[in-house]
């Protein structure tokens, strides 16, 4: 039985860790805007276990004109329980809470591996491919939500 729940931003690190940050140190884990008042952390348990996560914040991109944006950071779900459609209800739980805000659009960073994933669920690329240094090429996506 999964549920998901709101979790602390250190709650994060033992999934954040192995998924997002595995050949560096556990500080490596907190992402700037992690503890503002604005961001929220999801965490998806399995059996009590905690087995994927996912962060919100409040964060304009210069890209968009969009009003009201959230970013998704930190979005990870555990190697086992990849390809079951358990990073889908992060995302869709993280769509109702930005839609409860009248959040205009939600923007992320994405791995390249990612993409596909998020294409699915109705993401499109913006711009060119880039380079995290240390973590890899990622693309800039995003959605537009429909808030009336």
């Amino acid at each position: 039985m999964q549920n998901i729940k709101q979790i602390s931003a250190l709650e994060t690190f033992p999934v954040r860790h192995p998924v997002l940050r595995a050949n560096k140190s556990i500080d490596s884990c907190h992402f700037d805007g992690d503890n503002l008042k604005a961001t929220i952390h999801f965490g998806l348990l399995d059996q009590n276990n905690l087995i994927g996560v996912i962060s919100i914040f409040e964060a304009k991109n210069d890209l968009f004109t969009a009003e009201k944006q959230f970013q998704i950071r930190g979005m990870a779900v555990l190697k086992e329980y990849q390809k079951k459609g358990f990073g889908k209800k992060l995302i869709c739980n993280s769509e109702k809470h930005c839609s409860d805000q009248n959040v205009n659009l939600i923007w992320f960073n994405a791995r390249k591996e990612a993409i596909r994933f998020y294409e699915k669920m109705g993401y499109q690329v913006k711009g060119s491919p880039f380079e995290i240094k240390g973590v890899g090429e990622h693309v800039i996506m995003f959605k537009k939500m429909n808030c009336e």
